[in-house]
């Protein structure tokens, strides 16, 4: 279980005890506090306005200040204080103060790049733990201390080898070399928990707010009855809650819990709200492998667009960059194995199977790529890196994701995709498909035979097709498919026989055309 974030507000999903004691806390009087993201060593995001929040008394004045800046605000009647600093440049470390009822002091405060890593166990596992079987990662986290590279873990923390070794592996090879080629401060927060499915790290809010969700929901009577449960789940907590604070007041035993509509939001309200509204620079999102987790949705698509679009409209700066990591982990050949470090522990290329895939197969790795239709969404090929549940290679992982970054977020000319599926015609017992992101041309790769597509008539049984490159198209056909109608390719968890490329070296995406 991921540390570095804890849910600090009393809301939903939070264990009974923890509610009570803040019911009791909420009764006292505070001196002025700032909220556990800011501390020495943190890193305040770059051109962009910056929150900065707290507590205190009701009614009281505080005043934040860091360099030539001061900005004021008045506590409400919570105790809650706001204030935006104006858009910052990167400089020399400098102090921050609060002052109000108590003064505050933080110390070696930077100003950068900040990013955010969420999802499940591969984002959640640290650097101690993949850096046996990594020599790329262990030799980076002996490198250390990087004192432009900062880590939230409950405390901002400059990256010394105390700290980095209890890091998220993912984000720890993410973040060196993105500091490296940027020459900017960059702060890393991890909110991340294993064996998790995505529909937890999202707000019930989102769920009814987001058409696409919605309307996938709707059209079922499982999702009806989740839509409905979820409607009602705000009166239910509501009854809890003052059953709650009448136990805490004369010493009753606690009322349980009421049980939230298929966990969702969860973990979104232990992880991601703590850390609203700290001003980031994106998200890098590695989650996939225990699906959306709510009843009657079949695929991530649905509920990954509820969640990147929610958690925006909750931060309130925008479409900010999100970085989705490539599902399932490795499985395809590489371009080069042998030649490149990153790609060492790709699947080698292999025979195309006698027999053609099930019928179901690759939908996980198909129906992602519907993100990349979303803005500033960006998926990080991992099909020609190592592959299994949780690979070992996280240093290519992460520098995989700092190169997507780098070109895709921080404005580079280096193309990022394979081939993608644009369309498709179907031209007598042939289809041509077509596809985006050619580059320099497409490619066959390590075989004279293109190998890994498999073509259909409707409703009928796939057969492996025969497949050749025309320009900026492949043809496709089959004796044994007469009409054809369909067309899918690298349909399977396992893909090392898939070989289409494009000249630029990047792996073309799985796609199918029977939904």
């Amino acid at each position: 279980m991921s540390i570095d974030c804890k849910s600090r507000f009393p809301t939903i999903g939070v264990p009974i005890l923890a509610v009570a004691g803040m019911i009791l806390a909420s009764n006292t009087q505070a001196e002025t506090k700032l909220d556990p993201m800011f501390s020495d060593h943190m890193v305040l995001q770059r051109e962009m306005p910056v929150p900065i929040w707290g507590m205190g008394d009701p009614g009281q004045k505080v005043t934040v200040s860091f360099r030539d800046q001061k900005k004021e605000a008045t506590a409400d009647k919570d105790g809650q204080w706001r204030v935006n600093l104006d858009p910052l440049k990167i400089g020399r470390p400098g102090k921050l103060t609060v002052t109000g009822k108590t003064a505050l002091l933080l110390n070696d405060v930077l100003v950068g790049d900040v990013w955010l890593g969420s999802g499940q166990s591969n984002m959640e596992r640290r650097v101690g733990k993949f850096a046996r079987g990594d020599e790329v990662l262990a030799a980076m986290a002996k490198a250390g201390p990087y004192p432009n590279l900062r880590l939230y873990r409950g405390d901002w923390r400059i990256a010394a080898a105390s700290d980095i070794d209890g890091f998220s592996a993912l984000m720890f090879s993410f973040g060196v070399p993105l500091q490296k080629e940027l020459g900017v401060p960059v702060g890393l927060i991890v909110g991340a928990e294993t064996r998790t499915a995505a529909g937890r790290w999202l707000s019930q809010e989102m769920v009814r707010a987001d058409p696409i969700l919605k309307k996938h929901l709707e059209g079922n009577e499982e999702g009806r009855s989740l839509l409905n449960e979820i409607k009602a789940y705000p009166k239910t907590l509501a009854k809890w809650e003052k059953a709650l604070k009448g136990a805490v007041s004369q010493g009753k035993n606690l009322p349980e819990e009421p049980k939230l509509p298929d966990q969702i939001g969860d973990l979104y309200a232990q992880f991601i709200e703590p850390v609203l509204p700290y001003a980031i620079r994106g998200v890098l999102w590695d989650q996939g492998e225990h699906g959306p987790g709510i009843r009657s949705v079949g695929h991530q698509y649905p509920v990954m667009h509820a969640l990147i679009q929610g958690w925006r409209k909750a931060w309130g700066q925008g479409d900010f960059p999100f970085l989705y990591v490539q599902k399932p982990s490795g499985g395809g050949c590489a371009w080069d194995a042998q030649g490149n470090p990153l790609t060492r522990m790709a699947s080698k290329f292999v025979p195309q199977p006698a027999e053609p895939n099930p019928p179901k197969s690759g939908k996980w790795r198909c129906s992602q790529v519907q993100l990349l239709d979303l803005p500033k969404a960006a998926v990080v090929i991992t099909s020609d890196l190592g592959g299994g549940i949780h690979p070992p290679d996280k240093s290519s992982y992460g520098q995989r994701a700092c190169d997507i970054a780098l070109s895709y977020v921080y404005g580079g000319n280096t193309p990022i995709y394979g081939p993608r599926y644009e369309s498709h015609e179907v031209e007598g017992k042939r289809v041509r498909v077509r596809f985006k992101h050619v580059g320099h041309g497409l490619v066959v790769r390590h075989s004279d035979r293109l190998q890994g597509f498999e073509i259909a008539g409707k409703d009928k049984p796939w057969h492996w097709a025969e497949a050749r490159i025309e320009g900026d198209t492949v043809l496709v056909s089959s004796d044994k498919v007469p009409h054809p109608v369909n067309v899918r390719y690298k349909a399977s968890t396992g893909c090392s026989w898939a070989n289409l490329f494009n000249k630029d070296r990047w792996p073309a995406f799985a796609f199918t055309t029977r939904h």
